[in-house]
């Protein structure tokens, strides 16, 4: 075990040294091809998503999904250090997606190379490290699901501290058109849509929605663009705003824009209803491990491929969300160290 430690660091560091932007993962599945050859597992490739399932797989048997992904964002403008160097400094990984989600998926990718051979395992594991997870692409997670067998559950691997996110937020990103009347700005104009915008912010500001959910709160509704005009002198016909709102798991994405829709003062369309908000029961077996083991549980701000299938899921993973896709992204050497065993209890622990 300790040394299969060490070479998923060193994979991590592999991974690292090369980039992996969402849609462009091509280098980062070859060297996980080759984590499996070098282990004698048999895998798939779709694409730039690599998966296997465990040596002796039981159709009889329930399904584990393991999954994380290998793409990145890009980095930001803050990075002072080569967002590709896998240097370890005092205890810290280094680089572009080590923290988000590289730490996660080569523990899992650990945790099923140690489990890959075991002939009497309680259920089936299968391994996907996905692609265009940072894009929500619809090369990722939703075109590898088909291909593989039905799964009773996933365990997504994403930096959540190795607190078990039981619950995540959805999200749907709405464009908001309020109309007008175009205008020279020395004439008079009572239909300027900028100013009509004003009643369509104090009902963003004023929206509600009745239900609140227990891990997530209350559903967050945020203006977050406007965009109007292009002259100081001509009144624009038109103002758009952008709407970004996080949906707890008390409602679908399709019944937010419903009442939205309704209530609505001007024209509303929603770019995708499919980054639905995601729960678990509480007496799922996993929750039940995740309570023998004293695995602390919570509900997740943020987004990740859980909002893409429709069996249950939980998320949980080496490194902190808050140093996702910020400058100089790291992980500590350690929180893989110790995420490894944590996992590999949890998957023992359920019945």
């Amino acid at each position: 075990m300790e040394k299969l430690i060490l070479n998923a660091i060193k994979l991590l560091q592999d991974l690292i040294a090369e980039e992996s932007f969402s849609f462009n993962e091509e280098k980062t599945a070859n060297i996980i091809e080759k984590w499996f050859k070098k282990y004698d597992i048999e895998f798939n490739r779709n694409k730039n998503n690599v998966y296997a399932k465990n040596k002796f797989f039981d159709i009889n048997k329930p399904t584990i999904l393991l999954n994380s992904h290998h793409d990145t964002v890009k980095p930001n403008k803050g990075y002072t250090r080569n967002p590709f160097d896998n240097s370890i400094d005092k205890g810290k990984l280094y680089g572009l997606g080590s923290n988000d989600a590289g730490g996660a998926l080569v523990s899992l990718i650990a945790v099923f190379t140690y489990l890959y051979n075991k002939k009497k395992l309680k259920y089936n594991i299968i391994i996907l490290a996905s692609a265009e997870e940072e894009s929500s692409g619809n090369n990722g997670i939703t075109s590898i699901i088909p291909l593989i067998p039905e799964i009773n559950f996933a365990i997504v691997g994403e930096p959540t501290l190795m607190k078990m996110a039981v619950a995540e937020r959805g999200l749907i990103v709405f464009d908001l058109k309020i109309k007008g009347t175009s205008s020279h700005a020395a004439h008079e104009n009572n239909d300027n849509p900028i100013i009509n915008s004003i009643e369509v912010l104090n009902w963003i500001n004023n929206i509600r929605f009745e239900k609140k959910s227990k891990f997530l709160g209350e559903t967050k509704v945020t203006v977050t663009q406007i965009k109007s005009g292009n002259q100081h002198n001509v009144v624009p016909s038109e103002l758009e705003l952008v709407l970004d709102v996080r949906v707890n798991d008390c409602y679908t994405n399709n019944e937010i824009y419903e009442i939205l829709k309704k209530e609505a003062p001007c024209e509303i369309k929603p770019r995708s209803l499919n980054l639905n908000s995601s729960t678990i029961y509480t007496n799922h077996p996993v929750v039940i491990a995740a309570n023998k083991l004293k695995i602390e549980k919570y509900g997740s701000p943020t987004l990740s491929d859980q909002s893409k299938i429709s069996f249950p899921s939980i998320k949980i993973g080496p490194g902190d969300s808050t140093r996702s896709h910020t400058a100089n992204e790291f992980i500590y050497i350690d929180e893989i160290k110790k995420a490894i065993p944590i996992y590999l209890k949890l998957l023992n622990n359920i019945i």
